[in-house]
């Protein structure tokens, strides 16, 4: 579940105030809206990487409000994948859960399930400089699942993809969901995606989150 409760945002001249919304446990919710209404940083403000100046974030019924990012248990999937040249597919999968202490038999078969979930096995010793647009974004994907967070954030995942290669994406992203306990907020402009992906869509409009049609 994620709810904000009358919500405030200053990013430089850039404000919002006022802002509610819902999203229930287990649910696919998209956040549309024109650019530069706010919804990368209403995203951001979620997932901890930007202070709200007022109001309460609760992520399944706890004030997170004043948590750093990584107390918020939330995988988050940036526009751009920003991966690391350095790491393997394979360390990136490994990153997350590695951090939180998990052992070497537990980070094995996590890997394993992840990379079989999305297709991306034959590349596990391959680095992000030899991956292509959509296999990057398959990684970045893995790489937020991996420490089986509560909720899935996505900025306009798709929007750098042709046309294949997006619908490639949306089939994985249902798959996602029908295979992992995961509430999701996907952030996009894109009315296609909506429609292929949400059974629950928020508009943000002059300030506000509305119900979407």
């Amino acid at each position: 579940m994620i709810r904000l409760e009358n919500v405030a945002i200053r990013a430089g001249s850039f404000r919002l105030a006022n802002i509610d919304l819902e999203v229930a446990t287990g649910r696919y919710a998209v956040l549309m809206g024109r650019t530069g209404s706010g919804k990368t940083t209403l995203l951001e403000s979620i997932c901890g990487l930007r202070s709200v100046t007022g109001g309460r974030i609760f992520l399944m019924d706890e004030d997170v409000t004043g948590f750093k990012p990584a107390r918020r248990g939330i995988g988050y999937v940036p526009q751009d994948p920003a991966l690391f040249d350095t790491m393997t597919v394979r360390e990136h999968l490994a990153f997350a859960p590695a951090i939180r202490g998990w052992n070497r038999a537990e980070l094995t078969e996590r890997v394993a399930e992840l990379s079989e979930l999305l297709g991306i096995r034959h590349l596990l010793d391959r680095k992000p400089p030899g991956l292509s647009g959509g296999e990057a974004q398959r990684v970045s994907l893995g790489r937020a699942l991996a420490g089986r967070p509560r909720i899935l954030c996505l900025d306009e995942p798709l929007s750098a993809l042709d046309d294949e290669t997006r619908a490639e994406m949306q089939q994985l992203l249902r798959s996602v969901r029908q295979q992992s306990p995961v509430t999701m907020l996907h952030v996009t402009h894109q009315a296609g995606e909506a429609r292929a992906l949400a059974d629950q869509v928020l508009v943000l409009r002059q300030g506000r989150v509305e119900p979407g049609t």
